[in-house]
């Protein structure tokens, strides 16, 4: 969509978001009506106007100050975060007070039709529906706000074992350690991703691996954080790969040269992390005479980028090898892996962020993200072959995270006895 459409876009949501606010400020009338200070009751119903007008015009300055050449800053995801977290608590508000004035409205037309008119149609809007809709609507405030101060950063280690007949003995209990989806474009509080790499680095795992999406866009966002992703390390080393918003597709660029020269230094940043970059091809795991081989490919995803090339990146991999794949998109699994015959054991994903939003509770696990992708968190299995989808480290867009926390993965590598 060019810019003039995402301008009509914009200013249709904006028009609903304003349109919402008139109908929140009747509501906040009622509940008001009684209050003994008149100053309280002005100082509430047009502090809300001035803060909801506030943050619609915000987005629109965000939105002014968006430009393709560099893709969304953290200034434009936070516009958007408020603007959205606004949006959906106005949301909430709306429904309760609808449903409300809906059943005022039908009680009206029954007192119209047994009184013959008499009496007035619509009784008054009680003051409790107004205090259930700020109840209500106060969960999702409440919820988006921790999500962008606290959730983003409240990092979580998962865990798997997994067995396998093949593996060789001296990889019994290896442990690989997985980041993905870092999007270094949007960090904004560079202690409290610390706290994420601090928890990496405690593993001390035989092996680090990182699946795709080291930046938002543009190569230079990486280079404030490679000191300090640069500190992790692994006995048996460091591998990474390239995920779909790396190659800079989301922006302009003057040239394709330029776009060139962007993905190049992309690479060359790896190299400065300390992560052999794999692009369609394999290296050799060796731990006292015995190998695996580890498979990375560059990003295959249905709906994005379709650049990795399996076939080539499994030259020169022994048939009866134990494999390991790092491929960024998980439907790169669900279309060409998981029912290859070179029975690849273990492929390891990112890309979804399982939305950033969502519930994951014991019995229970629920994303929007679901209607897009069939394997977008944790663990899934096709006789024995494996793939693990990482819930990623950074966030993109919305500045926050709730229910789907940002993760660091640990896999142990089992032999069955």
């Amino acid at each position: 969509m060019h810019n003039g459409g995402f301008l009509k876009v914009f200013l249709i949501i904006s028009a609903v978001s304003l349109l919402f606010d008139w109908y929140i400020f009747s509501g906040l009338k009622t509940l008001s009506n009684d209050w003994q200070s008149h100053i309280w009751r002005n100082v509430m119903l047009f502090g809300y106007l001035f803060i909801a007008v506030g943050v619609v015009a915000l987005f629109l300055i965000g939105f002014g100050s968006f430009s393709t050449a560099s893709g969304m800053r953290p200034f434009h995801e936070w516009m958007l975060s408020l603007f959205l977290t606004f949006f959906i608590t106005k949301l909430f508000f709306i429904i309760v007070l609808s449903l409300g004035d809906l059943g005022r409205f039908f009680v009206g037309l029954f007192h119209l039709a047994i009184n013959k008119g008499n009496v007035p149609v619509f009784p008054a809007r009680r003051k409790f529906i107004s205090e259930i809709a700020v109840l209500v609507a106060a969960v999702p405030f409440t919820a988006m706000f921790y999500a962008m101060f606290k959730g983003k950063y409240d990092y979580k280690l998962h865990r798997t074992t997994l067995y396998f007949d093949d593996l060789p003995e001296a990889f019994d209990g290896f442990t690989i350690t997985q980041l993905s989806d870092i999007h270094s474009g949007s960090f904004d509080n560079t202690e409290a991703m610390q706290r994420g790499i601090d928890m990496v680095k405690a593993q001390k795992s035989d092996l680090f691996v990182f699946t795709g999406d080291l930046v938002n866009n543009a190569a230079s966002e990486i280079e404030p954080y490679i000191d300090r992703f640069g500190q992790i390390k692994a006995p048996h080393g460091q591998f990474s790969i390239l995920g779909n918003h790396d190659y800079g597709d989301y922006i302009h660029w003057d040239s394709e040269q330029e776009k060139a020269a962007n993905l190049e230094l992309l690479k060359q940043h790896h190299k400065a992390l300390g992560y052999r970059l794999l692009l369609d091809e394999n290296v050799t795991i060796e731990k006292d005479g015995q190998k695996i081989s580890l498979i990375g490919i560059q990003n295959w995803g249905r709906g994005f980028i379709q650049l990795g090339d399996l076939n080539k990146a499994l030259q020169g991999v022994p048939p009866d090898a134990f494999k390991v794949l790092l491929s960024h998109d998980p439907t790169h699994w669900e279309e060409q892996v998981r029912y290859n015959a070179t029975n690849i054991h273990l492929t390891l994903s990112g890309h979804t962020h399982g939305a950033q939003f969502g519930i994951e509770i014991p019995g229970f696990r629920w994303s929007p993200v679901k209607y897009r992708y069939l394997d977008w968190a944790g663990l899934a299995n096709e006789k024995n072959r494996y793939l693990y989808v990482n819930r990623g480290f950074g966030f993109l867009a919305f500045s926050g995270r709730l229910g789907i926390w940002p993760e660091v993965t640990v896999i142990e590598l089992r032999r069955k006895v």
